[in-house]
């Protein structure tokens, strides 16, 4: 074979014509054994199938005893052929017996043969099983010869993920491309989903395996490579990427790979033994995905994703598809994607949409907001997902725990349906609380709010029985928007906004935006630790002309009306007074130009800086009302990013010194007669609602779903006889930071729901 490029090519031919004929699934693989053995003047061929249990399963073979087709199987990593699946990559022996790994197996007759080659069959970088030939003769097989092996797979490969071999399985097993496999990742947003994937990139399907003019076929190869070369080249062009920084490194390497040659040599190496371009791409882009996958150095595994969107982006342009072209969307839709924007999940039909799957994301991300916002069950962080599933496959998401189960057994399923109806059942419970006041048996008198930020919320409001909006992230409409929202897209959204909640308050937070919530048609400051950099009010004085648009947009959207603005990241009382200034001339202008103000304005400062905590007294006096941003303060105060797994969960929100900071607030609060509000995440936690109201919040802000459970609890609380326990832990300056087995112990005994 050494030499001539023609074997392969007749070999796929025959294959295809193989494919084609209206034979059984076992006739057809007996067929596909036979020919790769004649072609390669082979006396062996064999092909084993990787089944859910982790075992290689001999299907077929030509040289081998027959007898042995279906009865014999090597563990991965037992064996040539167990070691072949375990690393993702060829073998090729002179002598295989000679090789360490090589496992002997009487039954199938191979002892009489010496020379080795074998192939793992891939997909998408994942093993579905193993190709082999052999020969009696000690001989290296050419590099051509692993090359047509390495291509022959591809069709093994389609035909065990489009279903064609499950058939053959044996009684008790089946394989692994439809293993159930459930994984732990990051929850992000709560709530349980039961449905079919959606891949938010569709895996672009190749049909056309095999070429028919290979010089064609190289040139459209070399035509997509430069198409996308200039278009990596116009990316980093673009005057909102930033000449230096590290983001800008990572594009020069995406760039470097773009323009690398062994990349596209090994394209052309495949299109020369016989592949379509289209083929091509996809063959070397599961041959590196696999390798990839494999490898511990943490820089090499991240690549893996500029190589797989460089694949995917060279076979679209083969194709002629766009990014964005999709299959029907299901009425029961989970979408999977490695990451995407706020906007783009929004493209989206809300009605359809169950559950959100992310590779990447945390729970600060801009998606991930937008998913609470949207009540969409939403985990991320959950590793290698997209090469595991395919378009259609059940999934059961379950947000609240961070896990999500993909083509689920029957049991799983039955376990999360129960889960569900339970879940409806109470939220119906829920619903019949929505008109009821939160009062405490001991009559105490609890304002529970939600937390918004897009149109989308308002209908929760009176849902979940809302007393008002104690947060409106007003940045969300800039993150959603491809450019900046113009004065009169702004005053339309506030205006919406009050209209809807009529005579209920909303308190609109300005732009938190920079550090991580970078807009894309806002140019880029790269800053090594953005939480804690230019952002929010800090960004907003520096660029006045952005907030004083901000403040001309709600002044004139509250005409009449009560206007309630919220100051976030605030360090020093000074930013305080610097913003009331260009709000009150604001006020003057809009006054001077004959335009109605709001019947009352209030500003207020979010807690969430320590540095505020040792100016309590003056920011009272500085400001109409306060917030408690917990979720900030609790990282800022225990250094540990909440958008970081190893260290997020690691500092407990009901620690007594995190308490002890929010008893300060609360009580500087009161003695200055102002009121305050929580509007962290642990505000819709029942368990933390306890402690807060022990504290002396009587104002909470929370996601809609979370007001429920929360107003449940509230309804069956005495406050006097949880203070009567509470106040010791909280005031003792020593013992275990035992609070929270306290509160859980005084719900057990006093019958409190959690």
């Amino acid at each position: 074979m050494r030499g001539s490029l023609a074997g392969p090519r007749v070999l796929l031919r025959r294959l295809r014509e193989i494919m084609a004929e209206p034979i059984s699934a076992q006739d057809r693989l007996d067929k596909i054994v036979a020919q790769i053995a004649s072609n390669m003047v082979a006396e062996v061929c064999s092909v084993y199938v990787l089944r859910a249990d982790d075992v290689l399963e001999l299907y077929a073979t030509e040289g081998l005893n027959r007898a042995a087709v279906h009865q014999t199987g090597l563990r991965v990593g037992q064996g040539l052929v167990g070691l072949i699946a375990a690393e993702a990559r060829p073998l090729n022996l002179p002598n295989a017996q000679s090789h360490p790994a090589f496992a002997y197996l009487p039954e199938t007759g191979e002892e009489i043969y010496n020379a080795f080659l074998g192939v793992p069959i891939l997909r998408a970088g994942r093993t579905l099983g193993v190709l082999t030939v052999q020969n009696r003769s000690h001989r290296t097989y050419f590099d051509e010869e692993v090359e047509a092996l390495q291509t022959t797979a591809m069709v093994l490969a389609e035909m065990i993920a489009v279903g064609e071999l499950e058939g053959l399985a044996r009684p008790g097993t089946s394989l692994d491309v439809k293993r159930p496999i459930s994984l732990k990742a990051a929850p992000l947003s709560e709530g349980i989903a039961l449905g079919h994937v959606v891949l938010h990139e569709p895996r672009v399907v190749v049909t056309a395996l095999i070429a028919e003019d290979i010089e064609a076929e190289l040139q459209r190869l070399e035509t997509a490579i430069a198409h996308l070369r200039l278009s990596v080249d116009d990316m980093l062009s673009r005057d909102d990427i930033a000449l230096a920084g590290e983001h800008r490194d990572i594009l020069e390497a995406y760039r470097m790979f773009a323009y690398d040659r062994g990349w596209a040599r090994r394209m052309e190496e495949a299109i020369q033994n016989g592949l379509s371009a289209e083929a091509a791409v996809e063959k070397v882009q599961s041959d590196m995905r696999a390798r990839l996958l494999r490898q511990t150095d943490p820089f090499l595994r991240e690549r893996l994703h500029d190589f797989d969107d460089l694949a995917n982006r060279l076979l679209r342009q083969l194709m002629g598809k766009g990014a964005g072209d999709r299959s029907p969307m299901p009425k029961d839709g989970v979408i999977v994607a490695r990451n995407m924007g706020a906007a783009e999940l929004l493209d989206y039909d809300r009605s359809q949409i169950r559950g959100l799957v992310l590779e990447e994301g945390g729970p600060t991300s801009h998606v991930a907001i937008v998913a609470r916002a949207l009540g969409i069950a939403t985990i991320g962080r959950a590793n290698n997902i997209v090469s595991l599933v395919e378009n259609g496959d059940a999934i059961i998401l379950d947000g609240d725990t961070g896990e999500a189960h993909i083509r689920p057994a029957v049991d799983v399923e039955a376990a999360y349906g129960e889960k569900v109806k339970f879940r409806a059942k109470r939220q119906a419970q829920y619903r019949l609380l929505r008109n009821k006041p939160a009062v405490t048996r001991d009559g105490v008198r609890v304002n529970l709010n939600m937390n918004a930020g897009l149109l989308v919320d308002l209908p929760h409001l009176a849902e979940a029985g809302a007393e008002g909006i104690g947060l409106f992230r007003t940045e969300l409409q800039f993150m959603v928007a491809s450019t900046m929202p113009r004065m009169k897209d702004q005053t339309a959204l506030y205006a919406s906004v009050l209209d809807a909640t009529r005579e209920l308050p909303v308190t609109f937070r300005t732009l938190d935006i920079g550090g991580d919530k970078v807009l894309p048609y806002m140019r880029n400051h790269p800053e090594e630790n953005p939480a804690l950099g230019w952002r929010a009010i800090r960004l907003g004085l520096d660029r006045p002309g952005l907030l004083r648009m901000q403040f001309r947009a709600l002044l004139r959207a509250a005409a009449g009306r009560e206007l309630r603005v919220m100051l976030p990241m605030v360090t020093e009382v000074w930013e305080i007074d610097k913003a009331r200034e260009l709000l009150d001339r604001e006020l003057q202008q809009l006054t001077h130009h004959g335009r109605e103000p709001p019947s009352r304005i209030l500003l207020g400062s979010m807690v969430e800086v320590p540095s505020l905590l040792f100016q309590l007294d003056r920011l009272m006096a500085a400001v109409d009302f306060v917030s408690v941003g917990s979720n900030d303060l609790l990282q800022y105060l225990t250094a540990s990013d909440r958008g970081n797994t190893q260290v997020a969960s690691r500092f407990d929100a009901l620690s007594r010194h995190f308490l002890r900071a929010l008893k300060l607030i609360v009580n500087a609060a009161d003695a200055a007669g102002k009121p305050v509000t929580l509007c962290g995440e642990i505000a819709g936690r029942p368990l933390a609602a306890l402690a807060l109201v022990a504290l002396g919040f009587r104002s909470l802000s929370m996601s809609p779903a979370a007001i429920g459970p929360v107003k449940a609890m509230l309804l069956q609380l005495d406050v006097g006889r949880l203070k009567s326990r509470f106040d010791p832990l909280i005031e003792a300056s020593d013992g275990e930071d035992c609070i929270r087995e306290m509160l859980v112990a005084f719900a057990e005994a006093e019958g409190v729901p959690l």
